[in-house]
């Protein structure tokens, strides 16, 4: 019987040959997709955009859906084996439109990637009153993979790779209060509980997907440079954290540490493609490896936080992800 890991039981390196520096075309030397078929959310943009990329020169079929059809057949127009469609992450009626047209099609599905994300957004809610954070980062996550499930059974091997964050480690996931109606806005909070829920997710999802042949992941891209992850956020936060000086120029330090996009790819592009994942699921990777268990409280160390990959807290986070997107998740 294969292990799971909950509680972190998986989380060791083993020894990919990759590292931090290495880039998405790295990664996928030698791997040949033709017949595959992927769908990558935030595809039209930064790491995404690289995903797709890297992907479809492998010879998978690529399908991003957008919000902005307009501006993703812009920045995906010199690239072949790829289908443009639209969805709104906020909109759950979207995402059941995207899903049911995709099903409609009889395909199967190999790789889902759940790469679209928002940061440092004010205090917004979704129609249904969830903040925003938690709906685009997490339960759209939940929702399309739940109605995406047969066409991931279909595949007969598939993956769904969920994008988290070193951000995780700012807030555990709060059950009391989710939505923050009882509890002051905290846009880092939100996010970091969001990044938690998708670890929660990918641990449970694994659990209970592996004997269909669907495997889960959850990734750290790293900390990278020039996507538009950060366009909302006020010039105070990241004074405050740290990051530039109070004309708004990046510290050298803070430059020198971050990663290109090709970089940010490469942890999805491995958990993607590596066939030393064929028998591991649930885990949390990053720089192209698993990652180790961070148990301190420093929130920038590397590494995975236990609370996010509790089994109690997974299975919770479970049913109230039903109750949150009204549908029921099983796995059969």
């Amino acid at each position: 019987m294969e292990q799971n890991n909950y509680q972190g039981a998986l989380q060791h390196p083993i020894g990919s040959g990759f590292n931090a520096k290495s880039i998405s075309m790295d990664l996928i030397k030698g791997i040949d997709l033709t017949g595959k078929i992927a769908i990558v959310t935030g595809g039209n943009t930064g790491i995404g955009l690289e995903t797709v990329k890297t992907l479809a020169f492998a010879g998978a079929t690529v399908i991003v859906p957008s919000r902005d059809k307009k501006k993703a057949k812009k920045n995906l127009q010199e690239n072949n084996n790829v289908e443009i469609e639209e969805m709104d992450l906020l909109d759950p009626a979207s995402i059941d439109a995207f899903a049911d047209k995709f099903l409609a099609s009889g395909r199967p599905l190999h790789l889902l990637i759940n790469n679209a994300g928002i940061m440092w957004v004010p205090l917004r809610r979704d129609a249904r009153g969830i903040e925003s954070q938690l709906a685009v980062n997490y339960l759209a996550q939940f929702q399309l993979t739940a109605k995406l499930w047969t066409a991931l059974k279909k595949a007969n091997g598939a993956r769904v790779l969920n994008v988290s964050s070193q951000g995780h480690q700012f807030a555990p996931f709060n059950f009391d209060d989710p939505n923050f109606e009882n509890r002051e806005y905290e846009t880092l909070v939100g996010y970091g509980q969001s990044k938690t829920a998708v670890n929660l997710f990918s641990i449970e999802l694994d659990n209970r997907a592996r004997e269909f042949g669907v495997r889960a992941y959850s990734i750290h891209p790293g900390s990278i440079a020039g996507t538009e992850l950060a366009r909302e956020a006020p010039l105070e936060k990241f004074i405050q954290m740290g990051f530039c000086d109070e004309q708004g120029n990046i510290l050298s330090e803070v430059a020198s540490s971050l990663k290109s996009i090709p970089q940010g790819a490469s942890t999805t592009i491995w958990c993607a493609t590596s066939p030393l994942l064929n028998n591991i699921g649930g885990v949390f990777c990053e720089d192209a490896d698993i990652a180790e268990l961070s148990a301190g409280k420093d929130v920038s160390a590397s590494g995975v936080k236990p609370y996010s990959l509790d089994e109690t807290n997974a299975r919770r986070l479970w049913e109230l992800s039903e109750k949150l997107a009204n549908i029921t998740f099983k796995c059969k």
